[in-house]
């Protein structure tokens, strides 16, 4: 059974940091693409960061300088390091997992974490 589990989230003040983690379980971890996606109340999900298997990443203009993506093959965990948090970085943080072979398209999604900005 895959999971993955994120952590890290909550309450912080405009201009302040968080790191978000996401522990998977069930998958081969260095195998696949991870990412982190948002989705604020009323808006769509999007996505804020992806790593590769092979650890390129990529980045919405929106976070560009501010957060970063990494992973830990060794611990199955991708993390995120959100700093100069913004009001609008308010939203509940999904985990992402995906891989395609063959044709066939492996998806698998967290139950997401909340992060709020505010003062």
């Amino acid at each position: 059974q895959v999971r993955l589990v994120e952590s890290g989230g909550g309450l912080v003040q405009p201009g302040g940091s968080l790191r978000l983690s996401c522990a998977a379980s069930g998958i081969i971890f260095s195998t696949y693409d991870m990412g982190w996606y948002r989705q604020a109340p009323g808006k769509q999900r999007e996505l804020v960061a992806g790593i590769s298997s092979g650890g390129r990443s990529n980045y919405a203009d929106s976070v560009k300088g501010r957060f970063t993506i990494s992973r830990d093959n060794a611990k199955n965990t991708v993390f995120l390091q959100m700093n100069s948090l913004k009001p609008e970085d308010t939203a509940v943080y999904y985990c992402n997992a995906r891989r395609i072979v063959l044709g066939n398209k492996f998806d698998f999604w967290g139950q997401g974490t909340q992060v709020t900005v505010s003062s």
